[in-house]
């Protein structure tokens, strides 16, 4: 009996299950579609097809003028300083005396050189008499070409002179202190006194590689500055870096500056322009570039075959509304995305509409 009662419990349960499995299988199929994702409607955009424009090409950068040299005097050996010539302000002409070095050792080693040349006269007399060697006359020779190597390089390292025409910016020491050639300028080098050209002066001027081509030596450029309002001054390209820096993807063009009637101070910034003459680009409307969020990423959406395809581009000029788009990526004939661009996504299936 207990076994009959065990058979029946076992096929009431199958029968539950069977009913149970029927009914979600009889479920209408807009009830199982919440499981399955449904496919992204297409949207609507207005397109413009791109064509390159002629602009004259200028560009502008801003910069800050430096002395076209700067040199930090300082003697060869540490030791005490008999008299500087110069204060900061001064003057001074290339050759012009700037400061003078205790010449003790100078003094020791000229005596010491009159009396080897001495020496070397007597040998050489000898020599020629047959009564000394051409060892001995040699030997006496180096000595003495040493000594007066020495003598020359003392001379000249122990009365400093200006190796320009220029202005003195810097006096680290008074007459008779010591010289040790601990760092003295802002600049971490060793130094009495610092010279600076500032006629004629030089700007450096980072410029995007996407110009590399168009920079050339000689090239013209305009300077302006905010202390002499309209007032401009010409200067021309006289150095190109010849590499590009991977970090910030510009490189340095050096400009010369001539200083008329010296206005032109180191240290004062100034706007840079340069005309590159006339170019074909691509200029759209300003509201179809956009900018990636807390980036400085620039870039517009082209069609392409019935999806939105996102090129990343640089900015160039501006013209009123419109701007200069610059990328590899885009080409004449291309629709670009002029209308409903902010909704989009990469890949997005896109309707154009009119």
């Amino acid at each position: 009996m207990k076994y009959t009662k065990s058979i029946l419990a076992i096929l009431i349960s199958s029968l539950i299950l069977s009913a149970c499995s029927s009914k979600n299988a009889n479920q209408p199929a807009a009830s199982q579609s919440n499981t399955t994702a449904e496919e992204k409607a297409a949207i609507p955009v207005q397109v413009t097809t791109l064509a390159k424009t002629k602009i004259a090409r200028t560009i502008d950068y801003t910069a800050t003028i430096l002395p076209f040299e700067e040199v930090n005097m300082a003697p060869s050996t540490p030791g005490r300083i008999d008299k500087i010539y110069v204060e900061v302000g001064d003057r001074v002409n290339k050759g012009n005396d700037l400061f003078l070095m205790d010449r003790t050792q100078l003094y020791q080693q000229k005596v010491q050189l009159a009396n080897v040349a001495k020496d070397l006269s007597r040998l050489d007399t000898l020599l020629r008499a047959g009564s000394a060697k051409q060892q001995q006359y040699d030997q006496m020779k180096t000595q003495y070409d040493v000594l007066k190597t020495n003598v020359e390089f003392m001379e000249q390292n122990t009365l400093l002179k200006a190796p320009f025409y220029g202005v003195v910016t810097g006096k680290y020491f008074e007459d008779g202190e010591m010289y040790s050639g601990t760092p003295t300028t802002t600049s971490g080098r060793s130094a009495i006194v610092t010279v600076m050209q500032v006629n004629p002066l030089k700007v450096n001027v980072g410029i995007s590689e996407q110009y590399y081509p168009m920079i050339k030596k000689g090239m013209k450029a305009e300077i302006t500055t905010d202390v002499y309002g309209s007032e401009k001054f010409s200067g021309f390209i006289f150095r190109v870096a010849p590499t590009i820096n991977a970090d910030t993807r510009s490189f340095i063009a050096e400009i010369e500056v001539p200083n008329r009637k010296d206005l032109l101070k180191p240290g004062m910034f100034v706007r840079v322009s340069m005309d590159l003459g006339e170019v074909e680009t691509f200029v759209v409307p300003a509201g179809t570039v956009l900018m990636q969020e807390g980036t400085n990423i620039r870039y517009v959406f082209i069609e392409n075959q019935g999806t939105a395809k996102r090129i990343e581009v640089l900015i160039g000029k501006r013209f009123d509304d419109r701007l200069e788009i610059i990328s590899e990526n885009i080409k004449e004939g291309d629709r670009l995305v002029s209308e409903g661009q902010s909704r989009l996504l990469n890949d997005d299936k896109i309707e154009i509409v009119k």
